[in-house]
């Protein structure tokens, strides 16, 4: 394998998130793309991977790569930070082939040090293969403690290594065999949400859990294929988004065709509707469900569930702003763009004193006052997770003379933390663990306070598609598989 170094290898603090964003992330996005002979010689599949990444950024601003592969050798480059950063067209000129994958990281398992970039080189003997992830393993640990024993030497502290690994042991326990041929016993193994691709010397293969907890589907550009987290990552390369690879499902792509199998004959659909909630695109489609209509019908159920009169609605930026307007339709009360959102912040934005990272609101958004004073206003947001943020929003509100501020969230009360791909705070940090929905609205300073509830929440999913069921671990406690083992 030939590796390129990155010229951007920078600090990991500058990488973390702001101090200040209450968000809960996501884990990664991945993409692949397989080039058809008859277009190898006019289209760059690793110019192709970089504008799909591009636009799968939101998923992960951490950490990107880029491996590509001409059916004899592999060439692999990431580095710390955006894509954009990352790669510029001279080092897209050098990764020449016909197969590429591409990542992008927000660290959840390992730290978000350059050693856990993704994609992973993994080979045995001839057999070379480089594997992107996106999820969250559950028994990682006990695997990767079991290969150390084998005398395997880990060089990250990333789950996807140990995906790796596990690989290339069963190919040594079985040399007659292909990476196709052991990955159902090496998917059995391991357990937890993974959407994976993964790039042979003449194959692009997509695989999505048993579970489907994490998005990932299959596109088409004339006779290449695209593999993507989410259908946003299709259109960047002006592909046609073909369908969801299904629970349990393996895609192998070689020869310019798709093939595909099943894994485990214990199979259902439990997407992590966080994604339907703030994770995805809002123009992405995912198992059916278009995420931007699915958000707008959120804010019209929420209004159903918790009316409020008011004189103006308004919307979170970005993510509240679909369901702000489907508040607004379902109530008559007009949408107001009474926030602005400053994109220019950065993501290396570091604040070290307490009082600061507070204030860091009041550098990321700012209210319009003509929009806002002497009114009675709805704000809706996506979701309640420390009440930090939201805190300071409302002074910030009222600093911009509200008369009134009645807050909404467009998903339900978040209770417990993730283990399957998302990083959430512990349990103790969630404002709904320790408060009620009226104490909460005390602390934040609102006139009102809301959740949708998820009984409605999962209705308005479901009146799109017959999806089976979603994961709520992070509403209910109920997750589909067992949490990470010790």
């Amino acid at each position: 394998m030939k590796k390129l170094n990155s010229r951007h290898l920078k600090n990991s603090q500058e990488n973390q998130n702001n101090p200040g964003d209450e968000k809960l992330h996501e884990a990664c996005g991945v993409t692949g793309i397989y080039i058809s002979k008859d277009y190898k010689d006019n289209c760059n599949p690793a110019a192709e991977v970089y504008k799909s990444l591009i636009a799968l950024q939101h998923r992960g601003q951490e950490s990107c790569g880029i491996a590509v592969c001409n059916g004899e050798k592999i060439t692999l480059q990431k580095g710390s930070g955006l894509v954009n950063e990352v790669f510029n067209s001279r080092d897209l000129s050098k990764l020449n082939g016909y197969i590429s994958i591409g990542h992008v990281r927000y660290s959840t398992s390992g730290d978000n040090s350059i050693k856990n970039a993704q994609p992973f080189y993994g080979s045995f003997e001839s057999q070379e293969f480089v594997i992107a992830h996106n999820g969250q393993l559950c028994n990682h640990k006990e695997i990767k403690k079991e290969l150390e024993q084998k005398g395997y030497k880990f060089s990250s502290t990333s789950d996807t290594e140990v995906i790796s690994k596990l690989i290339e042991n069963e190919l040594k326990n079985n040399p007659s065999k292909n990476i196709e041929d052991i990955l159902p016993f090496v998917l059995n193994r391991i357990e937890g949400s993974f959407s994976l691709c993964i790039m042979t010397k003449d194959s692009l293969i997509g695989v999505r859990d048993c579970n489907g907890i994490r998005p990932l589907c299959i596109g088409q550009k004339e006779n290449n294929w695209i593999i993507s987290s989410e259908s946003c990552g299709i259109d960047a390369v002006g592909g046609k988004l073909i369908r969801d690879i299904l629970p349990g499902e393996i895609v192998i792509i070689r020869n310019g065709k798709l093939n595909s199998l099943f894994y485990s004959s214990e199979r259902t659909k439990q997407t992590c509707i966080f994604e339907y909630v703030y994770f995805a695109r809002p123009d992405s489609v995912i198992d059916g469900i278009p995420v931007q209509s699915a958000r707008f019908k959120m804010g019209e159920r929420l209004f159903k569930e918790a009316s409020i009169m008011a004189d103006a609605v308004i919307g979170v930026p970005d993510s509240g702003v679909s369901a702000a307007l489907g508040f607004s339709s379902a109530s008559g009360i007009p949408f107001s763009l009474g926030l602005i959102k400053n994109k220019y912040i950065g993501r290396s934005f570091i604040l070290s004193e307490q009082k600061e990272r507070e204030n860091i609101v009041n550098l990321k958004l700012n209210a319009i006052r003509a929009e806002i004073e002497g009114k009675r206003i709805v704000v809706i947001d996506d979701s309640l997770v420390r009440g930090t943020t939201c805190k300071y929003l409302i002074r910030l509100l009222r600093r911009a003379g509200a008369k009134e501020i009645h807050l909404r969230i467009s998903s339900p009360q978040v209770l417990f933390p993730c283990y399957l791909g998302i990083d959430t705070p512990q349990k103790e940090e969630l404002i709904s663990t320790r408060y009620s929905v009226s104490e909460i609205c005390r602390q934040v300073g609102a006139d009102s306070l809301a959740f949708i509830t998820l009984p409605g929440m999962v209705e308005v999913l479901n009146s799109f598609a017959d999806n089976g069921g979603f994961c709520t671990g992070c509403f209910n406690g109920e997750y589909p598989v067992p949490a990470i083992h010790s």
